[in-house]
């Protein structure tokens, strides 16, 4: 994929103020999903998972039960960059 440029501070603070319930924590954005249950979890990250393939853009998810935490950065360019909150936003949307 090659090194992307990093998002500025202000263009981090406007992308999370777009996308409800994600935060900051260090160099990534975070979010944990809640789901009605472990299958349903299972179902959304295999959801995240063809989505992120698709952008070859691969984020760090953590399934506990019915919660997936999902973690976003771009590892090559050492930290966040704007297919971070495109690949978010497009979690969103499979909600």
């Amino acid at each position: 994929m090659g090194r992307l440029p990093l998002l500025a501070e202000a263009e981090v603070v406007s992308a999370l103020a777009a996308l409800p319930g994600w935060s900051r924590a260090g160099d990534e954005i975070v979010k944990t999903f809640e789901c009605p249950s472990f299958p349903d979890a299972i179902a959304f990250v295999v959801r995240v998972g063809f989505l992120a393939e698709a952008a070859d853009h691969h984020p760090d998810l953590d399934i506990r039960w019915r919660r997936v935490r999902v973690a976003l950065t771009t590892h090559d360019s050492g930290g966040l960059t704007a297919n971070d909150v495109e690949l978010a936003t497009q979690i969103e949307a499979v909600v």
